[in-house]
């Protein structure tokens, strides 16, 4: 994730911008786990292509309990929503750093904040499908 705001990529779909990097995986390691020491099944294998992160600015948010319950309500939304991202991850020989910056001045509805993940990860799908085309 060191190069993800330098050298990755970015959109915004209010209240929610995304910085996103696509990276090579190098040799086996998405096959297998050194530390683990055993085989990983599927499941564990796309969740080590995909890093996520979420973040609120403390320049809006003054008080850490308002900018931590934002971070909890981005983390469960993108938890359940997050299966078709996964799903596009699955096939490919790639891993994706991913982190979703909350930009809005108001505390988030839940609803609403559901509403917006699911545009963003639709997008940011067609994204990664473009980027796997033009190279």
């Amino acid at each position: 994730m060191e190069g993800l705001f330098a050298g990755g990529k970015s959109f915004s779909i209010f209240p929610i911008k995304v910085f996103y990097a696509v990276e090579e995986i190098a040799g086996n390691e998405a096959k297998s786990s050194s530390v683990l020491n055993r085989p990983v099944n599927e499941t564990e294998v796309v969740q080590n292509k995909v890093h996520a992160g979420v973040g609120v600015s403390s320049r809006i948010f003054k008080k850490a309990n308002d900018r931590n319950k934002v971070k909890r309500l981005l983390r469960e939304v993108y938890r359940t929503q997050k299966h078709p991202l996964y799903a596009a991850m699955d096939q490919k020989t790639k891993s994706l750093d991913v982190f979703f910056l909350y930009i809005g001045k108001e505390l988030p509805v839940f609803a609403e904040l559901k509403e917006t993940m699911e545009k963003v990860l639709d997008k940011l799908v067609r994204k990664i499908s473009e980027t796997e085309c033009h190279v």
